[in-house]
């Protein structure tokens, strides 16, 4: 039996394993390529920002607090704001702080909403004799939302992602300064508040495809007191609740 001194089979070995990773390079180099060449916007995480337009569907509703009169009076046994819906749109800027991190701004996002206060009362109206109350509060909101958004890895042409952020309201409808007897409440001009959100991207050969839903709750206490309107004074406390379906067509950039 031939036998191989220990430097021979060190360089077989050797010889072997460099075979091996020519081989495997020759084969891993052209799958990368095809991966690559399958991929949407392959370049794209190399934009340091980008803009897209948003449109949505909302649900709205105030919370509700009320307020030591309304324990102490009987004529007015409830008051509820039910959800109602209406549809946004906007333009979004985005700036990449890293691969994992953005920055995103909406200078420009208009958002239509209906909210409505129904009162049940104890006794018939003196006006109609009925004995339930509401108003249609119409609001078309200028918000500036500023957002932090946290994105997973990129997988073929999907991503997955979170978002947080503050924002400014600025009710353009608002009854603030309405003398209408009509108005049985009224709702200050602006409020701020918070948003969290999540998300995914589906690229496309020219833009990305971004489905969101987000929660956009209002800090601020929005009701307007005003002692002349009895409807008024058994809320303490108005709080904008809304959650947003938005689809985001992005893309573009430098």
């Amino acid at each position: 039996m031939q036998k191989f001194k220990p430097g021979y089979l060190q360089y077989l070995l050797r010889r072997k394993v460099i075979v091996s990773f020519l081989f495997s390079l020759g084969i891993i180099n052209p799958l990368f390529a095809q991966l690559r060449e399958g991929l949407n916007l392959p370049n794209h995480d190399d934009k340091p920002y980008y803009f897209g337009i948003v449109l949505g569907y909302n649900t709205s509703h105030y919370s509700i607090s009320h307020s030591p009169y309304f324990l102490q009076q009987d004529s007015i046994q409830t008051v509820e704001s039910p959800n109602s819906g209406r549809i946004h749109l906007g333009i979004v800027a985005n700036l990449q702080l890293s691969k994992r991190w953005d920055l995103r701004f909406y200078p420009l996002n208009l958002i239509f909403s209906q909210k409505k206060f129904d009162y049940t009362l104890k006794y018939p109206d003196p006006e109609d004799g009925h004995m339930t109350k509401s108003q249609k509060v119409e609001s078309i909101v200028m918000s500036w939302p500023l957002q932090i958004r946290l994105k997973s890895d990129r997988i073929g042409n999907f991503r997955a992602y979170t978002l947080a952020g503050i924002k400014f309201d600025y009710d353009l409808a608002s009854n603030a300064g309405a003398t209408n007897a009509e108005n049985l409440l009224k709702v200050k001009k602006t409020d701020f508040g918070y948003e969290l959100g999540v998300g995914f991207q589906f690229f496309y050969q020219y833009f990305i495809l971004s489905p969101e839903i987000k929660i956009s709750n209002g800090l601020g206490n929005v009701l307007v007191k005003d002692p002349t309107l009895k409807y008024a004074n058994v809320i303490d406390n108005l709080n904008s609740r809304m959650i947003m379906f938005s689809l985001h067509f992005e893309g573009g950039g430098l």
